[in-house]
């Protein structure tokens, strides 16, 4: 399992449009507004590396509005840990 979290620029005012369309991909996991430097937070898993860099490349970064995107790749054998 491949797991990254995205840091989504958009312009301003399309933010809920974009979550929406964020929303609908089958390896969103999380999707988020926030307040900052980025306007959303989004959480990716997938299958392999390989779905996972088709979402992000081909599918999250072509919605029209979005201006930029920091990824952050997760490296599964370090922490692991859920704190409440």
């Amino acid at each position: 399992m491949s797991t990254a979290y995205i840091l989504v620029n958009c312009t301003l005012g399309s933010e809920e449009r974009i979550i929406d369309e964020i929303a609908k991909l089958s390896d969103v996991k999380e999707v988020r507004g926030t307040y900052g430097v980025h306007d959303i937070f989004v959480k990716v898993k997938s299958d392999n590396t390989e779905t996972m860099n088709h979402t992000i490349t081909s599918k999250i970064r072509k919605i029209p509005g979005i201006t930029s995107t920091v990824t952050l790749v997760v490296i599964e054998e370090q922490g692991g840990k859920e704190i409440s």
